[in-house]
């Protein structure tokens, strides 16, 4: 009696194994996802607020402290927007810059030229009856 038991017993499991994992129905089980990082940050840009914020990290065995990385990951997309703004705003104020000197040399060749185009005027800068250079007032 123990050994038919015993064979009921291992014939059982092996039926309910072979329940579980499919075999001989054809289809298998769906392939597991690996358990990475999704979207991971981009290589080929800047990294940005959204890159950040679109990041989920995985759970390992022993897990993570969700709060503490979410903290850590709603300050890094903080600052990163931050830098960004900031940034926005160097490069406005630097393009006003090149523009005002860019006027200021177009102002400088302008009256330059102006002087070169009437050579034979003299500036008079004496006073009256002093000597400017030979001429007299």
């Amino acid at each position: 009696m123990f050994w038919f038991l015993l064979i009921a017993l291992v014939v059982v499991v092996a039926a309910v194994t072979l329940f579980v994992v499919g075999g001989g129905s054809g289809v298998s089980l769906p392939e597991a996802e690996p358990d990475r990082i999704a979207w991971p940050l981009p290589a080929d840009r800047p990294t940005s607020r959204a890159d950040v914020d679109a990041v989920r990290l995985p759970l390992a065995v022993r897990g993570y402290r969700m709060t503490e990385t979410d903290d850590v990951l709603d300050r890094l997309g903080a600052e990163l927007a931050e830098r960004d703004a900031r940034i926005a705003e160097l490069e406005r104020a630097l393009a006003v810059a090149r523009a005002e000197a860019e006027a200021a040399r177009g102002a400088a060749k302008k009256d330059a030229n102006k002087d070169e185009e009437s050579p034979g005027q003299a500036p008079n800068d004496a006073a009256p009856g002093e000597w400017n250079g030979g001429t007299e007032a």
